[in-house]
């Protein structure tokens, strides 16, 4: 079996972690502190929380959707398949090197997905886009930090607290869905997006679709 070989190094603005990017054959792997947070080989629960949230938004032909955290452009692709030609995806990607390798190293795995009309990535922290308008989202997808129990960046937690899930009930319209990715469960942010007044359907899905460890994807209605 071939070796990982270090690709690069991508710093998180405002003291987070760093990430590396790793490489075996045509295998990419996305490491903080020698912890895989992404593999190119397993996305299919990234793909699940964009599948199963924009199944809520048949109805918004022109649909926008705000996804936080671009990884390895899992959510990405699938949103582009669910949604309509009059769409509009906004990413949220706070690192500036992941936003390259997704033109440089990884750009095999995006498949030319960033060149989509709909698309639009933003560097900028995912907080301040949720924070930018009352209803302006049909839904807000996040795929940040491993999920509520995070690993790069303490301010991440505010996107997961009771505070977040507040603007986030804001900036959706009504009707719109909250999607939220975690590596593990966690019955506690669960039930504080019920407290909060969503309708919560938890989904825990194989990595990569029939064995692996089992991720969770959470999809939280705004009544």
């Amino acid at each position: 079996m071939n070796a990982w070989v270090h690709l690069d190094t991508g710093h998180v603005p405002g003291g987070g972690k760093s990430l590396d990017l790793m490489r075996r054959g045509r295998e990419f792997s996305i490491v903080v502190e020698n912890k895989e947070l992404m593999n190119s080989t397993r996305g299919h629960s990234e793909e699940a929380l964009a599948t199963l949230a924009c199944a809520h938004l048949s109805r918004r032909p022109a649909a926008r959707v705000l996804i936080g955290g671009l990884g390895m452009g899992f959510t990405l692709r699938a949103a582009l398949r669910e949604l309509g030609p009059e769409a509009k995806i906004v990413v949220a990607e706070l690192v500036p090197a992941v936003a390259a390798w997704a033109r440089g190293p990884l750009a095999e795995v995006f498949r030319g997905c960033l060149d989509d009309p709909r698309v639009e990535v933003r560097e900028i922290d995912v907080n301040r886009l949720v924070q930018a308008g009352a209803e302006a989202w049909d839904a807000i997808l996040l795929d940040v930090d491993n999920g509520p129990e995070g690993l790069m960046r303490r301010a991440n937690d505010r996107l997961y607290d009771e505070w977040g899930l507040k603007r986030a009930q804001w900036a959706l319209k009504p009707g719109g869905v909250l999607g939220v990715w975690s590596g593990t469960p966690d019955r506690k942010f669960k039930a504080r997006l019920q407290r909060m007044g969503f309708s919560v359907e938890e989904t825990r899905i194989p990595a990569n679709g029939t064995s692996g460890p089992r991720h969770v994807v959470w999809i939280a209605s705004r009544a």
